[in-house]
């Protein structure tokens, strides 16, 4: 089983314009993030993916693997679906371009589901964590999941989902962590699918696969990384880095 990583990277941002090129001890976090990503050795094949010539330099200049991306596109699983047609691999694990201390932890537990699945019914596999805050569970940017007795997704939401019309019941509320691992075939096959509904009214496109009767297999998780997101959140991985300098890569 043929196992690889792309890494979508958009050079433009509306939170914080550039920030994949943002330095991030002495390199860009795009680099970090690749470097990472190689350094777990799970993978046969990392690369990026851009629609950005600057981007691409970047890759590019220190022998990294890097595609350009030919069209525009409405999602991340499209953008990827472009990249990987024409290369060979069972399994696709799409890595944020913006998360340069990605967990290797979390990226063999997405792993292992495909191992598992013998039968290959799994389309998708993704991670889920726990949520504690209620002010959490409530705000609409954190994307809740429900799941039935063996971890497959029943639905996605921003909203409350279930509704605790009975609070003692001992509910555990999961967020989804956007991190995916894929079967190229169906990866594929979302690229020839309309929106749905579903998708439309929540503005998730995970919401596609499963209208389309595709199984999305979730892992827990308890660790959430750090994404660039805005200044704020590249200062606070600069000060990680100054408080573990292991994390440099050579």
């Amino acid at each position: 089983m043929k196992i690889i990583a792309v890494i979508p990277a958009r050079y433009a941002s509306v939170r914080f314009p550039a920030k994949l090129m943002q330095d991030l001890k002495g390199k860009t976090v795009i680099r970090r993030t690749y470097e990472a990503t190689v350094k777990t050795n799970l993978f046969q094949e990392v690369f990026v993916v851009t629609d950005s010539d600057i981007i691409f330099q970047e890759i590019a200049s220190f022998g990294g693997k890097v595609v350009m991306s030919q069209r525009d596109h409405q999602s991340g699983s499209d953008r990827i679906a472009e990249a990987v047609e024409n290369i060979s691999a069972d399994i696709v694990i799409n890595v944020q371009g913006d998360e340069p201390f990605i967990n290797k932890e979390n990226l063999q537990k997405l792993i292992e589901i495909f191992h598992q699945d013998q039968s290959k019914s799994v389309d998708l596999a993704s991670l889920m964590t726990p949520m504690t805050n209620w002010k959490d569970v409530e705000n609409p940017n954190n994307v809740k999941v429900v799941v039935d007795k063996n971890n497959t997704a029943l639905y996605f939401s921003r909203s409350v989902i279930p509704y605790p019309r009975e609070k003692q019941v001992g509910v555990i509320y999961y967020q989804h962590i956007g991190i995916y691992a894929f079967r190229k075939q169906a990866l594929l096959e979302f690229t020839t699918l309309g929106v749905g509904f579903l998708e439309e009214s929540e503005k998730l496109e995970q919401l596609r696969y499963l209208e389309n009767g595709k199984r999305i297999k979730m892992a827990v998780t308890n660790h959430v990384g750090i994404g660039i997101d805005t200044f704020e959140d590249l200062q606070r991985a600069r000060e990680l880095m100054d408080q573990n300098p292991e994390e440099l890569a050579d």
